[in-house]
């Protein structure tokens, strides 16, 4: 057994074999936040044990936004193991990943890489965030892999055995990187070993479209097992070449061919995948915006506040919300512009 580790910090036992060689607002309101949608946390259900008696609650009001990496990966785990007692065993994860929070100061150092965000993530620094897998990380693509990997990790821990089955021991987990020929793609697969293989998950981080063939084949071998992708290097969003992607014919397969994810996606539908969790963000009103669906919910929509402590509910859809949508959502909280806020032009969002 190899001992995974994250810089000089062992962050989380792993097994490292290669499992496909050879197979193919006004001043006085104060708008409800992440934490006022807590409430009681209704108790676990995993893989493989039975449901518990648990009173009917609507899963869009009770969505929050985590503000923890623990709370996340416990929501993330919770969503992925109650989709799949509804009968999807084929599920698409995407997640905020845990990060220093002096590495978003673009321009003014290097940053390290994910290790220094990972010893938070297990426990060991008070000043981790959680951000979106986007270009503001300076390591690129591989940063981010060294960020999901130990993630996924923990989602597993807890979707794959959590202890269930195997007298208290977490399930063994098995890395492989063979998927990633380049060595740079950023891209890999974690599998549990319970002592049940009907138990067993197998989970792709950050695939690439290049990798199709080998998720249908995992899929096909996987039966009614669990198998997930997290973080798919493709956007939920189209631009030009995605929709003609999706047309077909002749157009189609050269949208296809020059990166258009749509028959990648129509190879996905016809696999089964849904989305079982997922958080997105970007800045709106120059302020942070976290999207935020469970399998079974529908959008919902947090704006952070002023002091950076909490995400303020500001609305919800049914289709997942564009960028005029959140906007239309502030205005009509009455949420300006931060930087009126911040000069006190217009009251702060707490």
């Amino acid at each position: 057994m190899i001992l995974g580790s994250i810089g000089s910090v062992k962050a989380f036992p792993i097994h490292h074999k290669n499992l496909f060689h050879g197979k193919p607002l006004a001043s006085s309101t104060k708008f409800p936040s992440a934490s006022d949608y807590q409430g009681t946390k209704k108790e676990k259900t995993f893989l493989s044990a039975e449901a518990s008696e648990v009173e009917k609650i609507d899963p869009t009001e009770s969505l929050t936004m985590p503000l923890t990496f623990d709370a996340m990966v416990s929501e993330a785990s919770d969503a992925c193991a109650s989709a799949f007692k509804t009968g999807i065993k084929r599920q698409i994860v995407r997640i905020l990943l845990p990060r220093d929070s002096s590495s978003g100061d673009l321009g003014i150092y290097a940053e390290a890489d994910a290790n220094v965000s990972m010893k938070k993530a297990f426990g060991l620094r008070d000043d981790v965030v959680l951000v979106p897998p986007d270009e503001t990380w300076q390591g690129g693509i591989m940063q981010l892999y060294r960020a999901a990997a130990p993630t996924c990790t923990e989602i597993l821990r807890m979707i794959g055995g959590d202890g269930r089955n195997t007298g208290g021991v977490p399930p063994r987990i098995v890395e492989d990187r063979s998927i990633d020929e380049s060595g740079v793609d950023g891209c890999g697969v974690l599998m549990t070993q319970s002592s049940s293989a009907k138990d067993d998950v197998s989970c792709f981080v950050q695939p690439t479209q290049e990798v199709i063939r080998t998720i249908e084949s995992i899929a096909e071998q996987a039966g009614e097992r669990l198998v997930m992708l997290v973080n798919p290097q493709w956007r939920n969003i189209d631009d030009a070449l995605d929709s003609a992607s999706k047309n077909g014919g002749i157009f189609g397969s050269v949208a296809s061919f020059l990166g258009g994810k749509g028959s990648v996606l129509t190879k996905l539908d016809n696999l089964g995948f849904e989305t079982a969790y997922c958080i997105e963000g970007y800045v709106c009103k120059g302020g942070n915006i976290r999207l935020v669906k469970r399998f079974d919910s529908d959008w919902v929509v947090f704006a952070e506040n002023d002091s950076l402590t909490d995400y303020i509910r500001v609305g919800t859809s049914k289709n997942r919300p564009t960028y005029q949508d959140c906007d239309k959502m502030l205005d009509e909280k009455g949420i300006s512009l931060k930087y009126a806020r911040d000069i006190g032009l217009a009251p702060k969002l707490e």
